[in-house]
């Protein structure tokens, strides 16, 4: 495991003062402090700590008050400032006993799918806990401030799946720009921490700060309304769940409160709407103002499409517009117009101290938001079984078909029996802006958990190479059987693309949990689905059972 030295960023996220260049914004490694003694292990000295002669020395008696001979300096209950410790950085990815991520192209000739794992520069959203009435001492090493986002809060970390089709363009824009958009949504929408209290007061109640407040409806209208002009048809009528100062019954007189929960305006489910919606208005309309060649082929048919066909937006030749503080150097969606899409979702992890929430002690809150048929589940460490956080946004899916009725008649039932709209098989996406009118669009679902010490085993998060092919009993039970979430996840894909008869993109990723040590007591283990992944695996490595 690769492990770098580094002195730590104190800028302010919020800080008037802070340039973007000084913020740490994203990146792809921890923060965490360890025991010098842990990285010089020959710094340690061998012999007696004390420095006089041996003649000098005399045996201990038991009973004269003195420290007994075990108590080295440095280690008593006491020594906290002389307890050497560096701070280092891990990356993320290199840390296979907390973290592990695989993607296999299967049986396509090219990999659509991507992934992103690092910590995300955004306040703190986890639970706070109750103040401790004990004292340190002056000077005593405390281990909860190690591990701090330079924004002063515990590290928010962020884990990302993407699935892209029609190519990998979108994937990798979101892969690479989704988490900019998320940061610079919670600076733009002034995100307060919630485990902070204003002038470190304890007990105190923050103002209403109208101007936040309005700023951020003002954000919320803004968006809508360039959806509204830009493609018009569904998003006439857009009002997304979340945007509450937006929704019909919404007094224009009346202000907004800042509070808590999703009615809040300035909520993290606003926030995290907005900075979907805002990916994807920037994608679309970069693809939208990109020319196609013309078919220089004498089909009749061809000849015969309207002369507007590309004109696929009501502005196509609006230029796209890159809010971000870094700017892109290559054109998004690349030279030429992209006309495909990427379903894809996101797991925020926040805790209330900076002890990590893989420490069986440590609680944390889980944001899940979600496009698509990518899936993110949950291992309980009690009983073992899988808990979904994500639905999959098909036709078929009830909320979904209400959703659409109104606007896309379209839907069609393929060869397989699968409702399909437009010729999509999912009705929220990024890009695909051949649809956009009709409703598809990247508003995603957003769940929160509230996560207790060692009450859940592990995250998963998958696409649909995967999804498809194994349920998510299934999945889990094959993530008990690994030794490490590295392990884990090539496990999963390696079973998936076994057993799949057209083996899709596969990707998998798996984030340890404080039950990991326990994710085999619960349920039984993995023996639940057992016979069934038995019975899977012979019938794949049977061919002639498959034909009829």
């Amino acid at each position: 495991m690769k492990v770098t030295r580094f002195l730590p960023v104190r800028a302010k996220l919020h800080s008037p003062g802070c340039t973007p260049e000084q913020r740490r914004l994203f990146h792809d490694y921890f923060v965490t402090h360890l025991p010098s003694s842990s990285l010089h292990p020959d710094r340690s000295p061998v012999g007696p700590h004390h420095k006089l002669p041996r003649a000098d020395s005399s045996p201990h008696k038991s009973g004269e008050g003195q420290r007994p001979p075990s108590a080295l300096p440095g280690v008593g209950a006491s020594a906290g400032p002389s307890k050497e410790t560096t701070v280092v950085r891990i990356p993320l990815k290199s840390a296979k006993h907390h973290f592990g991520g695989v993607t296999v192209r299967g049986s396509r000739p090219y990999n659509e799918d991507t992934y992103q794992a690092g910590c995300i520069e955004v306040p703190a959203f986890a639970k706070r806990q109750p103040l401790s009435i004990s004292r340190r001492q002056a000077g005593q090493f405390d281990p909860n401030k190690q591990g701090q986002s330079a924004s002063g809060d515990p590290q928010v970390f962020y884990f990302g799946v993407f699935d892209g089709h029609g190519g990998e363009e979108c994937s990798i824009f979101l892969r690479d720009r989704l988490h900019g958009y998320v940061e610079d949504a919670a600076e733009k929408f002034g995100m307060k921490s919630s485990i902070q209290t204003q002038d470190n007061v304890v007990g105190s109640q923050d103002a209403i700060d109208n101007d936040r407040v309005k700023r951020g409806v003002e954000l919320q209208r803004w968006v809508v309304n360039a959806w509204k002009e830009l493609v018009g048809g569904y998003f006439k009528r857009f009002r997304p769940e979340y945007f509450t100062a937006l929704q019909k019954g919404a007094s224009a007189a009346q202000t907004p409160e800042e509070g808590e929960g999703p009615s809040d305006p300035l909520s993290m489910e606003a926030m995290l709407t907005f900075a979907f919606l805002n990916a994807d208005l920037d994608f679309t309309r970069a693809q939208a103002q990109k020319t196609t060649n013309a078919p220089t082929s004498e089909d009749p048919v061809l000849d015969d499409r309207p002369i507007n066909e590309t004109d696929v937006l009501s502005h196509p030749q609006r230029p796209a517009s890159q809010n971000l503080t870094t700017m892109l150097t290559a054109p998004i969606g690349g030279s030429k117009r992209f006309k495909g899409g990427s379903t894809g979702s996101i797991a925020m992890v926040s805790t209330p101290t900076p002890m990590p929430f893989w420490n069986p002690a440590s609680p944390s809150t889980v944001v899940v938001a979600h496009v698509g048929d990518t899936r993110i589940l949950l291992c309980k460490s009690s009983d073992g079984v899988a808990v979904p956080l994500t639905a999959n946004h098909h036709p078929s899916t009830p909320v979904e078909a209400t959703r659409l009725r109104r606007y896309a008649a379209s839907f069609v039932t393929d060869s397989f029996g699968e409702e399909r709209m437009q010729g999509l098989a999912n009705t929220r996406s990024f890009g695909d802006i051949s649809s956009k009118r009709l409703g598809v669009s990247a508003e995603p679902q957003i769940t929160t958990v509230q996560l207790s010490p060692g009450e859940y085993s592990f995250m998963v998060l998958m696409s649909d190479g995967v999804s498809a092919v194994l349920s998510d009993q299934e999945t889990v039970d094959i993530v008990k059987e690994a030794r490490t979430p590295e392990q884990a996840c090539k496990d999963v894909v390696a079973f998936a693309t076994e057993v799949s008869e057209d083996a899709d993109n596969a990707t998998c990723l798996v984030v340890r949990l404080g039950g990991w040590e326990r994710r085999s007591e619960g349920g039984g283990g993995s023996l639940g689905t057992k016979e069934m992944r038995d019975f899977k695996k012979r019938d794949a490595e049977n061919p002639r059972s498959r034909r009829q």
